[in-house]
């Protein structure tokens, strides 16, 4: 079973998430930012995960801790469900499109953390959510699940759009990476012998 649990305690937040990577797209989420749960819910939706997240964080500061945050715990549950990720595709990638928006992303799942963002947010803010810790979600989230995560806007105007572009393609990328390739299910996908 490609599960995990993931608890956090900082004095600044207070996190458990649950992850199940062969769900069925099913999410309770909590987080205490209006618009994480929105993107969250969309990225178990999309990718087809089970994901549960409560977080109460010190959202009277501002929402940086508690976005950053639940994405160092969401990778992490990536890399525990993962294990030593024998029989993965590795590899994904979707171009996705939203109204005037057109976002790609691409992913490769081995084992170094590296973020290329070329994703420009036109707006501060998305409603009341600082756009600039979209970029700050994933940052954490690359770093612990240790994967190449690539972002780029080909098209968009609208901040929210493009944000929600990005969770729903990441969330696609994800899927088809995560995938277990029924003709090499007992073999890592690496020359190396490991991820």
């Amino acid at each position: 079973m490609r599960r995990a649990v993931i608890e956090r305690r900082t004095a600044e937040t207070d996190i458990a998430l649950t992850l199940d990577l062969d769900g069925r797209g099913k999410s309770e989420i909590a987080t205490g930012v209006g618009f994480l749960d929105h993107m969250l819910t969309l990225l178990a939706r999309h990718g087809r995960f089970d994901l549960n997240v409560t977080c109460r964080g010190d959202t009277h500061v501002d929402n940086h801790h508690s976005v950053e945050d639940i994405g160092i715990c969401l990778g992490q549950a990536f890399a525990e469900a993962l294990g030593d990720k024998r029989g993965i595709v590795r590899y994904g990638s979707c171009v996705l499109p939203m109204d005037e928006t057109l976002v790609l992303t691409a992913v490769d799942l081995s084992g170094r953390a590296c973020l290329g963002w070329d994703l420009p947010l036109p707006t501060e803010k998305i409603g009341t959510f600082d756009a600039e810790l979209v970029k700050e979600f994933w940052l954490g989230f690359v770093r612990e699940a240790k994967c190449a995560f690539h972002f780029r806007l080909l098209a968009g105007e609208n901040s929210h759009h493009i944000a929600e572009g990005a969770f729903k393609s990441a969330a696609r990328s994800l899927r088809a990476a995560v995938a277990i390739d029924p003709d090499f299910a007992e073999e890592i996908p690496s020359t190396k012998g490991v991820l």
